[in-house]
């Protein structure tokens, strides 16, 4: 079972991803990891809108990673420019089957298969105000450590189920 399962007071799916979003999410996860980000799906931002995934990299910039699955769902949905205020550098996630070119210059961009992903451009950068960068902070260690925290409880193991 994953934490994806367990975590029920703060949901990581609730519903409103689909499965291909899902599987860019995944692949995007991946890439993220392998190039040394601390990934978290989902967080709150203080406008209240909510990224798909945000990171810190080893040197502390903040990413925030957009996923987009189709043309109209990039078309629809508009309130991406309101994620630039609260990371270093924005990227768009998508698969194989969405035109590339629908998505901002400015903005990173990596295509997903649910197994990797490879970034196909770089964001351009926009440094954080350094209080805005330090709220951020605290609230991605916060949620991270009380999703960890919530997902232990939920196993429903006590220390003394525990084989040592």
């Amino acid at each position: 079972m994953t934490i994806l399962n367990v975590v029920n007071d703060n949901p990581l799916i609730d519903g409103r991803q689909s499965p291909r979003a899902m599987m860019v999410r995944k692949g995007a996860q991946i890439l993220l990891h392998d190039m040394k980000h601390a990934v978290l799906p989902e967080l709150v931002l203080p406008n209240g809108r909510r990224a798909d995934l945000i990171t810190v990299s080893d040197k502390g910039e903040i990413w925030i990673v957009e996923i987009k699955t189709s043309i109209e769902d990039f078309r629809i949905d508009r309130k991406w420019p309101e994620y630039r205020t609260y990371c270093d550098r924005l990227i768009f996630a998508t698969h194989r089957d969405v035109p590339f070119e629908i998505f901002p210059e400015d903005c990173g961009l990596m295509v997903s298969d649910g197994y990797g992903a490879h970034l196909l451009r770089d964001a351009s950068q926009h440094k954080l105000a350094p209080a805005t960068r330090k709220a951020l902070m605290l609230d991605f260690s916060r949620t991270a450590a009380h999703r960890l925290m919530m997902a232990e409880w939920s196993t429903g193991k006590s220390f003394d189920d525990i084989e040592t």
